[in-house]
């Protein structure tokens, strides 16, 4: 007998590459339960997803510590045993590191970093026991490559999520579950819109933007295929390629002249 497809829990699922994700899973029959802040957005992503899906929305804004917490009650409150989490949440901070304040920075760690640490701590065991677990970190390119001024702790933070996505990947390899950081480039969504960088990306060249819809089965097929870190497009591919060849204080000057065509770092 088929055993069911574990349900998936998706952060951030309200747009961009979290909505992509869900979609993308909904399509290959998975159940999902979908988090974020915006309920309207999630409400209607279930919408659109119940004629092919089981899909439960859970509002929570991951920038509350006590928001994870909250999560693994409701899944269970509900009866829901998640078999996969894909940790999408996630925004960046725009300016130097001096320019916001330390609570926005502070908000910006629970996010991208304590909240992924905790929710993947909270759901871990039953994602073993579904016996075919799977866990996504959505970090970025930005975490392959040295950081860009005006990437303070987005670089880092996005560095962090694909080295603790390889030792767990280590870890649970045993238990029969399939852990990978999928790490985009430039991907067509909200992100740039929020930090005030539209104008700039956008005289970006075509090859550096990928498609969301894209981004999402390239992340779920390099999970289902066992691959620690998966890099959507081959421009990007080939980036990371060339910065594995190159020395430290050369990839550190391309940054330099690079950092003010996408970044304001003042």
């Amino acid at each position: 007998m088929t055993r069911p497809l574990p349900t998936i829990l998706v952060t951030g699922a309200s747009s961009g590459i979290g909505s992509a994700i869900a979609r993308e899973y909904a399509r290959r029959g998975h159940p999902l339960v979908l988090t974020a802040r915006r309920e309207e957005r999630l409400r209607a992503l279930a919408d659109e997803l119940a004629p092919r899906v089981r899909c439960d929305v859970l509002p929570e804004d991951l920038a509350d510590p006590a928001a994870p917490a909250r999560i693994e009650a409701a899944l269970a409150e509900r009866g829901i045993a998640v078999g996969g989490l894909v940790n999408n949440a996630g925004y960046g901070v725009p300016g130097s590191y001096l320019t916001p304040d330390w609570p926005t920075h502070a908000a910006f760690l629970q996010v991208m970093v304590t909240a992924v640490c905790e929710l993947t701590y909270r759901l871990l065991p039953a994602i073993r026991a579904s016996g075919q677990g799977r866990i996504l970190n959505v970090a970025s390119v930005a975490g392959l490559i040295p950081g860009a001024a005006g990437q303070t702790l987005y670089a880092g933070a996005k560095a962090f999520l694909v080295r603790f996505s390889e030792s767990l990947a280590l870890e649970n390899a045993a238990h029969g579950v399939r852990v990978s950081a999928l790490c985009p480039g430039f991907t067509y969504s909200e992100f740039h819109d929020v930090t005030g960088t539209r104008a700039r990306v956008a005289t970006l060249p075509r090859w550096m933007w990928l498609d969301a819809d894209a981004v999402a089965r390239a992340g779920i097929d390099g999970l289902e295929a066992g691959r620690a870190i998966v890099v959507p497009g081959a421009g990007y591919k080939l980036l990371r390629g060339v910065t594995k060849l190159l020395p430290d204080r050369a990839l550190h000057a391309l940054m330099a002249r690079g950092s003010s065509r996408i970044r304001d770092a003042r």
